[in-house]
């Protein structure tokens, strides 16, 4: 067997990608989608269809520009979706306007809206996991859209604390980044790699999952933001992993063995103490550390120029 198909006997895997051929390919349970990659997809010829439609139905169902704009958008998001459940036997995960990352209120609207477009479209809320900011307001709106059957999946994770929270709101999925983390330590710490095992996005991860299964914590772990294939093999045993296509292909063409690392039964055997978090703990340790301040912030900020520039694409045609 080649290591994809070693791992996904450990580990479910998931696409990172919003084109569906790409999907076609590797055969992943589901797949992610966020604004970065809804923007780049839009940009190709074979899914204007998609955002066509999306156009026709947003002069349909609102009557000011502004709000046209707005519902055009949660089309794209959902259209997108859409098509990529037809080809994926599990979930897909769409993401929140990452400008609302900080509104509790806001963030639950969102997810309503796309939960209801979703529905409209006969697909059941199960199979739509929405994403939200793992942030203290992204937390708290997790919460209450878990009690409403709405599953969330947490993403912009790059600390403990974050996915404690997450666990605390009965979050469905988190998504804890590990590329990213990398990518922060090897600017701050001038290096250019790190051995597999000691790779910090890497080490990262490693340490929620163990907090996650020695308290019995039902959320599920998938990794994501992967930089390399050897981050991604260092972490075979983790719930769900994320894949982007060009990281799934390398995999497909690689031999050699791919051992699991994580294992829940050893994680319950660990002397891990447990952390009481409230607001104010949360956001000392997020404080605390530079590394997960710095990326959460940059990861929101980023996502939110693709989403602008993608309205600026559809203002142009509409």
């Amino acid at each position: 067997m080649n290591k994809l198909e070693q791992l996904k006997k450990l580990t479910t895997i998931v696409a990172d990608t919003g084109e569906f051929e790409e999907i076609k390919k590797y055969h992943p349970t589901d797949a992610t989608t966020n604004p970065s990659l809804i923007l780049a997809a839009s940009t190709k010829p074979e899914y204007q269809f998609l955002i066509e439609e999306a156009i026709q139905w947003g002069k349909k169902n609102a009557t000011s520009t502004k709000n046209q704009l707005k519902a055009i958008i949660d089309k794209v998001f959902v259209n997108f979706g859409l098509e990529i459940l037809k080809i994926v036997p599990g979930r897909v995960s769409t993401e929140v306007d990452a400008r609302l990352s900080f509104d509790v209120k806001g963030s639950v609207e969102k997810a309503r809206r796309l939960i209801s477009l979703y529905e409209a479209a006969k697909i059941d809320r199960k199979r739509v996991l929405i994403k939200l900011a793992s942030t203290w307001e992204g937390i708290k709106a997790a919460e209450i859209l878990e009690k409403e059957g709405i599953h969330c999946n947490m993403t912009l994770m790059f600390s403990l604390c974050q996915a404690i929270g997450c666990a605390d709101a009965h979050a469905t999925l988190i998504s804890p980044f590990v590329g990213r983390i990398l990518d922060w330590y090897k600017k701050s710490e001038g290096k250019e790699s790190y051995p597999p095992a000691q790779d910090p996005g890497v080490i990262s991860v490693t340490q929620i999952y163990h907090y996650y299964k020695k308290f019995g914590i039902k959320t599920q772990i998938m990794g994501a933001s992967f930089r390399n294939a050897d981050e991604i093999t260092e972490l075979a045993g983790c719930d769900l992993l994320t894949i982007a296509p060009k990281l799934l292909e390398e995999l497909q063409n690689a031999q050699g063995d791919v051992p699991k690392k994580l294992d829940a039964e050893a994680a319950k055997k660990m002397n891990i103490d447990k952390i009481d978090l409230d607001e104010k703990t949360f956001r000392w340790m997020l404080c605390d550390n530079p590394m997960a301040n710095d990326k959460l912030s940059e990861g929101i900020r980023n996502f939110a120029k693709d989403l602008v520039k993608l309205e600026k694409t559809l203002m142009q045609r509409l």
